[in-house]
């Protein structure tokens, strides 16, 4: 059985998307980003729902049914049904993947689809793309915080560097976990996570600040309040204006130290990025410079200057 380890990122994944021929007509839907960028930060942990409940390959095709409001896992002719079985794998399988710090799965999939799957009426055989998979609905269910994306979203490049800005900040909470929850830790952890936060939704930030603030004499209680809070926050998309507002921020540790050439540079490639003329990673490139010019022990543990490695090249998105 795979437990935690803080020193890898482990994700569950669709096998599929990573070559191996599970699919209904003995194929794949392999994805190159997955395979040869994602590949380099996360250790995978494939799963195919439908070929670990005993389904061949290749196999019929199958759907989800709207049976009098019952969702069933049926093949497209109606000459069987896995609802049970698909059912039965998805909470065990759900509840042994505790170490696991996101996911990735195939769209429109009948057992791993996240959103829009296509669910057809039992009665009138039209469908409509309102379903979830069966296998990524007791998952999401199972941890409602985790970080699960479709693979084709990955493609919007917001929607990328969102998931994996979340992925990374959920390992890093479970570490601490692992390690042990205190109320120092927690205060640490939201230090860290000051401007990434404020990046996110600044009232939800605030939010934050409110409960570390004030905890209560249940250690435990507040800590999932936190963390719920917090995942909660991320899901929002930073923007060019929210983004604008910290690297103001960021500037301030650093004016009174700055010559006035400096201190221009600095001002005109934020202002050019907050009217789209450049993407964040020039002034978070300027401001990195000056943190190893200036050193500021407050601003160099901020998760925001580095929330995932720079070789994914998510900075390039806005």
């Amino acid at each position: 059985m795979a437990h935690f380890n803080p020193e890898q990122i482990q994700i569950g994944i669709s096998a599929c998307l990573l070559g191996e021929q599970v699919r209904f007509d003995g194929g794949h839907k392999q994805s190159r980003y997955c395979m040869d960028e994602l590949s380099r930060v996360f250790h995978y942990r494939p799963v195919c729902p439908e070929v670990a409940i005993g389904m061949s390959t290749p196999r019929k095709t199958i759907r989800l049914v709207n049976d009098d409001g019952n969702v069933r896992l049926k093949a497209t002719d109606d000459s069987f049904d896995v609802t049970d079985k698909m059912n039965e794998f998805s909470i065990k399988q759900s509840k042994a993947m505790d170490f696991i710090s996101g996911y990735i799965v195939c769209a429109k999939s009948p057992s791993c689809g996240m959103e829009r799957v296509k669910l057809y009426d039992d009665k009138t055989g039209y469908s409509e793309k309102a379903g979830v998979g069966l296998f990524a609905k007791t998952l999401m269910e199972t941890y409602p915080l985790l970080p699960v994306e479709e693979d084709g979203r990955l493609h919007d490049l917001v929607l990328r560097e969102n998931f994996i800005t979340r992925v990374f900040a959920y390992h890093d909470w479970k570490t601490l976990e692992h390690i042990g929850i205190s109320r120092k830790a927690i205060v640490a952890f939201h230090t860290r996570y000051k401007y990434l936060l404020m990046a996110h939704h600044q009232e939800k930030y605030r939010e934050l600040g409110r409960i570390v603030a004030n905890f209560s004499d249940d250690v435990k209680k507040d800590a999932n309040e936190y963390f719920t809070l917090f995942m909660q926050t991320l899901m929002h998309h930073a923007n060019r204006r929210s983004h604008t507002n910290v690297l103001n921020h960021l500037q301030g540790f650093f004016s009174d130290k700055l010559s006035a050439k400096q201190k221009q540079e600095l001002t005109e490639s934020i202002n050019k990025y907050r009217e789209g003329l450049l993407p964040l990673l020039v002034p978070m490139t300027l401001i990195k410079h000056y943190l190893n010019e200036f050193e500021d022990p407050f601003v160099e543990q901020q998760v925001y200057l580095n929330p995932h490695p720079e070789e994914l090249k998510l900075r390039y998105a806005y």
